[in-house]
């Protein structure tokens, strides 16, 4: 473990905790893997499929952050993180092994942060592809609200444009 970058993370996070440790040691092993540093705009893209702790460990030490357009969210509700290097065309998924129960939180977090990854994390590679780089859209004015939005959000409903708080879907009960 990198005392440096630890100590950075549960800067930006707030507080040390196990769920801190699995975004640092999966950003730490993405960086040996892909052999890569931080991203400058969008050189590494992070898709995160748990929106918990892990993910301020993720944004303080490759500077992967959902602004820039390198961080996405996947909601599986997995520990589970996909890492792309642009340039290379390298990528990897990273999922959280199931940790020994006996563990308390402190011997825990010592444990992510300390075994070799391979006790950690499985490791292998996104089922999908790299995400595209970030977009600029135009925006809408919302025919109801008033409230603009990008063009790619708006709904057409009734004949008039409407954003996603204002539309009503046609669900039939599903």
């Amino acid at each position: 473990m990198n005392k440096e970058l630890w100590e950075k993370a549960v800067a930006f996070h707030g507080h040390e905790c196990p769920g801190l440790a699995i975004g640092v040691r999966a950003s730490e092993v993405a960086m040996e893997l892909l052999k890569t540093g931080t991203s400058d705009d969008e050189s590494i893209v992070c898709v995160t499929e748990n929106d918990a702790c892990g993910v301020d460990g993720v944004q303080a030490i490759l500077s992967c952050t959902i602004g820039k357009g390198n961080l996405i969210y996947r909601d599986t509700g997995k520990q589970a993180f996909s890492f792309f290097e642009r340039k290379s065309g390298k990528k990897l998924r990273l999922v959280l092994k199931t940790l020994a129960s006996d563990l308390d939180r402190p011997g825990r977090m010592n444990f992510i942060l300390s075994a070799p990854y391979e006790e950690v994390f499985e490791v292998g590679e996104p089922k999908f592809d790299l995400p595209e780089t970030a977009r600029i859209f135009k925006s809408v004015k919302c025919d109801i609200c008033g409230e603009s939005a990008p063009d790619h959000k708006m709904r057409l409903q009734d004949g008039k444009t409407v954003c996603l708080d204002c539309f009503s879907p046609y669900t039939r009960g599903w």
